[in-house]
């Protein structure tokens, strides 16, 4: 069958793998399933910097499966240099099915895989990820979109593919443009993963066929069977400011087309009265970063995720870095942020995996 959003095609193509999903990771979005995670009273806050490791393609045009150039994946050395080895930072790279069979981007990561200065995860990019039988499209670009047997045989090819090249079975996800479905954790559950790092909390993907995450929060939680829970650990976006308490009905009001007509969004940053920060230096300046961070931490939040995408680090392959010195400038931003985390914060760095072993030895002295 080819895939037409949720409605099938007759075609020959699709593979008789038999595959099945497993039960009993439940729905993510059902939050009467979750249970807190949490680090032990007194911890020091934990950052992670978690990384989308991606082909480059036009964020502007339509999704393609010809895009496969991996090029950007060797500059990923020039963030270890600057930011990570320096301060004794271990990122996961979330890498997808053209960085995972790509001999040169393999032997960058895997170098720094195998020296200890990196873990590689799994990201689901669905349009270029076999097999290649549902219709490109922006609502099938989201994973959790795609028929629950096609997204299981598409993520069990890359994660059967990043074992091989890798040496190791990736236990960390992120899906595709933070596409979750309703079946995916089954998906997860069924291949081994023992991390999410999908939701982006007080956010929607509504408009474009995405997932709506906007009643989720910052903080960590555990998913699935008490024997091998999931960890979620959210991409950390918060609002600020002194109306940051009505932020979940009042930013998606400064955000419709008239309210941008009168840069009503642009007033609320201005005034402190409310902002929606992710901590990303993909939009948001040092400054904006201190203070989501700052804030949640005075709320209580004891864990933090960093994001950002690969090809940033090439001027020209995102919106978000256009020349050297826009580079020069995210790398900036992120060693600001991560020193103000350490030095003023009080703050250590874990990798993904870290996080999720040490919150649930804390998590298993209670049960």
């Amino acid at each position: 069958m080819v895939w037409e959003g949720r409605r099938p095609m007759r075609n020959d193509r699709l593979s008789a793998t038999g595959l099945q999903p497993a039960r009993g990771f439940g729905n993510i979005f059902d939050r009467t399933t979750h249970a807190p995670a949490r680090l032990p009273p007194g911890h020091p806050p934990v950052l992670a910097v978690v990384i989308d490791t991606e082909e480059e393609f036009d964020w502007t045009h339509p999704f393609s499966r010809d895009n496969t150039a991996t090029t950007t994946i060797a500059a990923q050395v020039l963030a270890h240099e600057r930011v990570f080895d320096p301060l004794g930072i271990v990122p996961t790279y979330v890498i997808d099915w053209p960085v995972a069979t790509n001999d040169t981007a393999i032997a960058t990561l895997k170098s720094l895989q195998d020296a200890g200065r990196c873990e590689i995860g799994t990201h689901l990019h669905p349009w270029v990820s076999p097999p290649h039988v549902e219709q490109v499209s922006a609502h099938n670009s989201y994973t959790g979109n795609l028929p629950p047997r096609l997204e299981l045989e598409k993520l069990q090819n890359l994660t059967n593919k990043i074992a091989a090249n890798f040496g190791r079975r990736p236990t960390v996800f992120k899906a595709g443009r933070n596409g979750l479905g309703t079946a995916t954790t089954d998906a997860l559950g069924s291949l081994g993963y023992l991390v999410d790092t999908s939701i982006v909390p007080h956010s929607s993907f509504r408009a474009d066929g995405g997932p709506d995450y906007s009643r989720f929060d910052n903080e960590p939680f555990w998913f699935g069977p008490g024997e091998t829970p999931i960890l979620e650990l959210p991409a950390t976006t918060a609002y600020c400011g002194w109306l940051r308490e009505q932020g979940e009905w009042l930013h998606p009001a400064l955000v419709t087309p008239l309210a941008r007509t009168f840069r009503m969004g642009a007033i609320a940053s201005r005034t402190g009265a409310l902002e929606r920060i992710r901590l990303s230096p993909e939009g948001f300046t040092a400054a904006e970063m201190r203070r989501v961070t700052t804030s949640l931490a005075v709320s209580g939040n004891q864990v933090f995720a960093l994001t950002y995408h690969s090809p940033s680090l090439v001027p020209g392959h995102t919106p978000y870095v256009r020349s050297k010195a826009d580079r020069d400038r995210l790398l900036d931003a992120i060693v600001r942020t991560c020193r103000f985390f350490k030095n003023d914060m009080g703050g250590v760095f874990m990798s993904s995996s870290q996080i999720r072993a040490a919150m649930l030895a804390h998590h298993s002295s209670f049960l």
